[in-house]
């Protein structure tokens, strides 16, 4: 994988998960008391996925990424590979939860609706930026 496509992406995820840290802490520790769970995952994502949109945009033009469909799958696999990673990695350190509470959770329709939107930020830069 080239440098600038490995840049390019790993400059969408750090500010897009920085965002998403900053988001779901207001979400965890103000938001969820007061509506649930659900409500508050509902309020977050079209957030997030707009604050996706906009960077993914903004990271293809600055590093200039190859509208090839080759190297735009690889910055979503790069992507998608540092979300995994840094998700767990956060939950076993920073929560204290096993693989196992992480997988679970995912299973809960706040999680699901989690996963898909994290799912459409890793696609995005199939999408965007595109010409022709």
């Amino acid at each position: 994988m080239k440098r600038p496509l490995t840049t390019a992406a790993t400059v969408y995820f750090l500010t897009l998960f920085a965002l998403g840290f900053v988001l779901g802490t207001v979400r965890v520790l103000i938001v969820v008391p007061q509506i649930g769970d659900l409500a508050a995952t509902l309020m977050e994502v079209p957030v997030m996925l707009g604050a996706a949109f906009f960077l993914c945009r903004w990271v293809v033009g600055r590093w200039q990424v190859s509208p090839d469909l080759a190297a735009r799958g690889a910055m979503a696999l790069w992507f998608l590979l540092l979300l995994v990673v840094f998700e767990t990695l956060l939950g076993i350190a920073l929560f204290g939860r096993t693989l196992a509470e992480i997988w679970s959770g995912l299973a809960t329709p706040a999680g699901l609706i989690g996963l898909t939107a994290q799912a459409i930020a890793a696609l995005l830069p199939l999408f965007v930026g595109r010409r022709g």
